[in-house]
């Protein structure tokens, strides 16, 4: 391509990258500093944009500049959010969490594709109980934070409601998305191990707490089998309607794979794949996400539907998860 075809085709992604709502030219003159004509000029490829200009755009929208370049090579780029801080709070995590979710509903039409390692974090604060135990997990145990350091568990003592409330907002925003999930056996075991490791190093300050944390797990389970029962997303004893999308609820007994979400937002593709426990990658690569996509329908086409139908395999899915957590009752 010519220099200002490449100019051209930067803006032209760039558009698709916003939510149709905003302006793709205010945004620049803040960003640039230079008037409106002056973008105008920009995007028609009547002036070249510097270098300089270049670094701030890639920046600020987190764009590649080898898709840009279509560069045959096996480079990706991927946002890191919390990079710069490894000390960031898990509330200010949770609420960087939910501007992901209100950015991605900015949308007309957004999607996700779930391929579920583990129970995707915000079904932990469906119920407070398994949501209060969850949070003290991740901040004592995975954030190592000091005013954790030799605290007991106690449901009365941490109930991290402000953390809760954060939860029940980003599942209500997550309710709003037509979704695909992919489940496996597997899926639980890791909040089971947390669980059992907290009972056996006798973290847990009352056995009452156990019983508690482990009820609420089951809730959950029951809530989620009702989700796929039913088709859609909801929260407990909700009656609103209004961010009622449909759940598409597959299990996989073959492959467990990793957590990766695929979000489509009005067409375009981002991936996103975990590390670190907490921690998440993003990138818009077209070329990685139509990888992502092809290996998620391969492993939904070895997968059993059991939303809405297949009454027989999802009782059966979901009896056998039970069957896991009450053994944490021995």
């Amino acid at each position: 391509m010519e220099t200002i075809e490449i100019q051209q085709e930067l803006f032209s992604q760039l558009k698709k990258s916003i939510p149709p709502h905003l302006s793709l030219v205010d945004e620049l003159c803040d960003l640039l500093d230079v008037s409106a004509d002056s973008v105008y000029r920009r995007i028609r490829g009547d002036k070249p944009i510097t270098l300089a200009e270049l670094k701030k755009i890639c920046e600020h929208y987190n764009f590649s500049v080898d898709q840009l370049l279509q560069l045959q090579n096996e480079s990706v780029l991927f946002q890191a959010p919390g990079l710069k801080d490894s000390r960031v709070e898990l509330i200010d995590y949770m609420k960087a969490m939910l501007n992901q979710f209100l950015y991605f509903n900015s949308f007309q039409k957004t999607e996700i594709n779930y391929l579920c390692k583990d129970v995707p974090f915000w079904y932990f604060y469906l119920f407070p109980e398994l949501a209060a135990f969850k949070t003290f997990f991740w901040i004592k145990t995975i954030k190592n934070h000091s005013a954790l350091f030799g605290k007991q568990f106690s449901i009365k003592e941490f109930l991290f409601e402000d953390c809760f409330e954060v939860g029940q907002q980003i599942l209500k925003e997550y309710n709003k998305i037509p979704c695909i999930e992919l489940w496996n056996l597997e899926s639980i075991n890791s909040t089971i191990s947390q669980i059992a490791y907290y009972k056996e190093s006798g973290i847990f300050k009352q056995p009452e707490d156990i019983l508690k944390v482990i009820d609420s797990f089951q809730q959950m389970l029951d809530h989620l089998q009702l989700q796929a029962e039913t088709g859609a997303k909801f929260l407990p004893g909700s009656t609103d309607i209004s961010y009622r999308a449909s759940i598409q609820f597959y299990v996989n007994e073959l492959i467990l794979g990793n957590n990766t979400i695929q979000l489509t937002l009005d067409g375009h593709r981002i991936s996103m794949l975990t590390y670190s426990v907490l921690n998440y990658l993003i990138t818009r690569d077209e070329r990685f996400s139509e990888k992502v996509f092809n290996n998620f329908n391969t492993l939904l086409s070895r997968a059993a539907l059991v939303s809405k139908t297949g009454e027989k395999e999802r009782n059966r899915f979901f009896n056998r998860l039970r069957e896991k957590v009450n053994d944490l009752r021995k």
